[in-house]
């Protein structure tokens, strides 16, 4: 397969590296390979000075990695401080190759190709390429749909480099006093609290806002403490990661109490929406689908602390971090597990509500029948036309006795079709009384016998008696 290394520059457009000859490598093609698209592709890079304090800096990974390369891996001389680099995905109907190809153009130098399909690829994984832990919980399905997450990350002492599809709450950073839950917050303008609204002061929170809000069981960006080591930093994108599916699930949970509360009011129309969206029978496949995540993510970040257990700069607070976010995941299973059941029960009130619906109008149709069949079978009678039917000698002027003989072939066809349904019950009783007869016939023979061999015993003993008497 033909290849060619290319770096991106900061106008963006690719400079083509011709890669060396040699006797194992044929000689490559120089071939100018498109660019990502500017604004498809979100990224941003932290710098951490490790005392608590981060830095937005410019998108210099290749920079990066010279230096980690020059200094031998070990970061002497930067004393504790670490960066960042993240990039998110665009949620669209795009392919997995697509997505590949995005990274390329982002990574590309100094990441390798297999550094590329390590981190896009699907599916969990969890190991260490060229010694640097590589991990990902990439589901499989489209990119558009709320229930495919994907995050990867490739993780360094001095260097964090992660991948997510779409935006990720809480996993950036931002200034304190930015946030929204530290500000004082006050009611929309309102024609009777208005004289009042004016003498307080704060943030107005619109109810749309808190509908939002209530769905989040984390704080926003500028809440987030901010990591010290690279340990740290490993914890949080995890942890923000177990918040995200957190989120969709306090999503479903409420979206469901609702849903009951609308069924239990509700009338024909809704329920047969419902019936006619498969809401349900989609919602089941979807938490299939995340619990395919959560099961994932459970297995990766066991591997991920096995792993940074091992290593010395990963701190002992942040292995007991890891361990509480797999027991989040843990109950989050079972959590999404009585989901599915709500979700199972709800389908089937609704498919025995709709099995009554046939039920009934299948009640009404056969009302109608036992109207209109006497009626169709008066008209069906006297309409009948026998002239030309064999054996009623309608061609015979003499004979007048047609109808007659067409009306009793009419029962005797009804008299054998009786017989044939008839005949299962009828051949049953009759061989059951026919068993019980033979057994009592084998009973009465039975015991005829044994009293004639009393009676025979009798006899005898008496005749021993009278002999010995003699």
């Amino acid at each position: 397969m033909e290849l060619a290394e290319h770096r991106v520059m900061e106008n963006g457009l690719p400079e083509v590296i011709d890669g060396e000859t040699s006797a194992r490598v044929p000689l490559r093609e120089g071939r100018v390979y498109p660019c990502n698209p500017a604004g498809l592709v979100r990224k941003r890079a932290y710098i951490f000075d490790g005392m608590g304090n981060f830095y937005h800096k410019d998108w210099d990974l290749a920079d990066l990695f010279q230096k980690e390369e020059k200094e031998g891996g070990l970061g002497e001389g930067r004393g504790k401080e670490f960066s960042w680099y993240h990039v998110e995905l665009p949620k669209g109907n795009q392919k997995l190759s697509q997505s590949a190809q995005d990274l390329i153009g982002v990574f590309c130098p100094p990441l390798k190709l297999q550094d590329i399909l390590s981190l896009v690829s699907n599916g969990p994984f969890c190991a260490h390429v060229d010694g640097v832990l590589v991990f990902r919980v990439n589901s499989p399905g489209p990119p558009s749909s709320d229930f495919t997450f994907r995050i990867a990350a490739r993780v360094t002492e001095h260097s964090v480099v992660t991948v997510s599809l779409g935006r990720v709450p809480r996993l950036g950073f931002s200034r304190v006093g930015e946030s929204l839950l530290s500000e004082i917050p006050s009611l929309e303008n309102s024609s009777s609290l208005r004289g009042q609204q004016e003498e307080r002061s704060g943030t107005v929170i619109k109810e749309h806002v808190l509908d939002f809000l209530l769905t989040m069981n984390h704080s926003e960006e500028a809440d987030n403490p901010v990591p010290r080591s690279a340990s740290n930093l490993v914890v949080h994108i995890i942890d923000t990661h177990v918040d995200q599916l957190q989120d969709l699930v306090t999503k479903i949970e409420m979206e469901l109490d609702s849903v009951e509360l609308d069924l239990d009011k509700g009338g024909y129309a809704l329920k047969k929406q419902m019936l006619d969206d498969r809401r349900f029978p989609k919602l089941h496949i979807n938490l299939q689908r995340l619990l395919q995540v959560i099961a994932h993510g459970e297995q990766v970040y066991l591997r991920v602390k096995e792993k940074c257990s091992s290593k010395r700069w990963f701190g002992s607070d942040d292995l007991s971090s890891l361990e509480e976010l797999i027991g989040r995941l843990r109950r989050m299973k079972e959590n999404v597990g009585f989901i599915v059941n709500r979700v199972t029960a709800i389908q089937a009130s609704l498919d025995s509500w709709q099995s009554e619906q046939i039920n009934r109008k299948l009640y009404y149709l056969s009302f109608l029948s036992i109207i209109f069949l006497p009626l169709s079978i008066i008209t069906g009678v006297f309409g009948m036309n026998v002239g030309g039917v064999p054996w009623t000698g309608q061609n015979a002027p003499e004979l007048k006795y047609g109808f007659r003989n067409v009306m009793l072939l009419c029962v005797a066809m009804l008299f054998l079709v009786l017989l044939c349904f008839l005949f299962p019950v009828l051949y049953t009783r009759i061989a059951a009384a026919w068993r019980n007869k033979r057994a009592l016939g084998r009973n009465w023979s039975l015991n005829n016998r044994k009293s004639l061999l009393r009676r025979s015993l009798r006899i005898g003993d008496q005749d021993r008696g009278g002999y010995l008497r003699i």
